[in-house]
């Protein structure tokens, strides 16, 4: 089972049936059509591309349109991402993938863009500690020695320094899934994903 597209909806708590209260990010999970299979005769590796969502005719190129077309599609998607396969044999072009691949209990990845947090300093990027504060502090925030001084006389390739935080392509391991709604496509998942509300998400096993 290669994975799907999603969007991330928000986040709620639902209860087991032991009665405990679980934290679960609910995730808008396909469905998504199979726009094009690769292969390793003709394309020198196996995934399938799959579709998702859908993308107004006046936002959509020329090449999506007719990409979209060869699939059977009657609107292009608003995203295409792949994924890979151990047997394309499996999977035709126009196939459609649903959030019912998936079952209460199985552990999953989720990928998504982290969260934007701008230019950032050390404290709130890398979890520096802070000087003490008692009295005040003039450096109370600054990231302190940059290292070695006459020899190598430079900063050290990796340093942690202030810069842009967030952004980013983050994948989250071994998340439980808790509910799975084929009716309305949702994916109930343990714990937090990466991103902001509405914003996609690849989830796969």
């Amino acid at each position: 089972m290669p994975g799907l597209i999603g969007k991330k909806i928000g986040m709620m708590r639902i209860f087991s049936e032991e009665g405990f209260q679980v934290p679960v990010t609910v995730i808008e999970a396909g469905p998504c059509s199979i726009v094009q299979v690769k292969s390793e005769d003709q394309d020198g590796y196996q995934a399938i591309q799959l579709g998702f969502g859908s993308k107004k005719a006046k936002r959509a190129s020329r090449a999506e349109i007719g990409h979209s077309a060869t699939a059977g599609l009657e609107v292009a998607p608003s995203l295409l991402r792949e994924f890979p396969i151990e047997d394309g044999a499996e999977y035709e072009v126009g196939q459609e993938l649903t959030v019912e691949q998936f079952e209460a209990g199985d552990r999953v990845k989720v990928t998504g863009r982290s969260k934007g947090r701008g230019f950032q300093g050390v404290v709130k990027r890398h979890g520096f500690a802070m000087r003490p504060a008692s009295h005040g502090h003039p450096m109370s925030r600054t990231p302190g020695s940059m290292g070695p001084g006459t020899d190598p006389s430079r900063v050290i390739k990796g340093k942690r320094l202030p810069g842009r935080m967030g952004g980013t392509r983050t994948t989250i391991r071994n998340l439980q899934v808790v509910r799975v709604d084929g009716e309305r496509n949702l994916l109930f998942v343990k714990g937090g994903v990466p991103g902001a509300r509405n914003g996609y998400v690849l989830v796969s096993k």
